[in-house]
């Protein structure tokens, strides 16, 4: 499960075929639940990039904070739990630019964080599902993280308690990001990949959440 990351800067998100320069980007780069971040939209003439916040606000939802627990959605579970079932159902699904994420790993029975990356430190895209309510009269576009099981993956494998389930996000190659975007709920296990052979991770303590602006 993945409960912070670092977005791209404004030079590595346009590898990711988005324009980032009209939109305010004064945020902290190290993303939490509840902060705010860049996400890619499917739009009119290619990929659309909006801002959102990090952990999915269903429309019956009545607090900001209730996207604390939020943040990753279980493939396995996200057409049933109630948070999750409307954005499913309507097949809204964007993209989450990422730097690098962390999790932890658990050493002689602490646990520890490490980053993971690409190999070649370029920035990637991770699938979501995200919604629009409205809460105290405020519009607000919130999203969370699909998961999968990883329990045999050679690399995911190794993060979390040694008694937890592992899991995993689902890294979206580049050649698929379009059709991600365009797939409807009936066809989106198509698109639950493992992450490929190109990530590295090591050791890093927790982000602070104090940190400046990337920008």
């Amino acid at each position: 499960m993945c409960s912070n990351y670092q977005f791209p800067s404004k030079k590595k998100l346009r590898l990711l075929g988005v324009d980032p320069d009209h939109y305010d980007l004064d945020l902290k780069e190290h993303v939490y639940p509840s902060y705010h971040a860049p996400i890619i939209m499917k739009g009119a003439d290619g990929f659309d990039l909006d801002i959102a916040r990090f952990g999915l606000l269903p429309k019956w939802a009545k607090e900001f904070n209730f996207s604390n627990h939020t943040y990753n959605a279980r493939t396995e579970s996200v057409a049933e739990k109630p948070s999750f079932r409307n954005a499913w159902k309507y097949s809204k699904f964007c993209l989450i630019p990422v730097q690098e994420f962390y999790e932890p790993k658990y050493i002689n029975g602490k646990s520890h964080w490490y980053t993971i990356k690409r190999k070649d430190d370029q920035p990637f895209t991770v699938a979501a599902i995200y919604e629009d309510a409205e809460i105290r009269d405020s519009k607000v576009r919130s999203f969370s993280m699909l998961t999968i099981n990883s329990d045999h993956h050679p690399f995911m494998k190794q993060f979390h308690a040694p008694d937890d389930e592992k899991r995993s996000i689902i890294v979206i190659p580049e050649e698929y990001r379009n059709d991600w975007l365009n797939v409807d709920r009936e066809h989106a296990h198509e698109y639950f990949f493992e992450m490929r052979n190109e990530f590295v991770t090591f050791p890093q303590k927790s982000p602070d959440k104090s940190q400046d602006s990337l920008f």
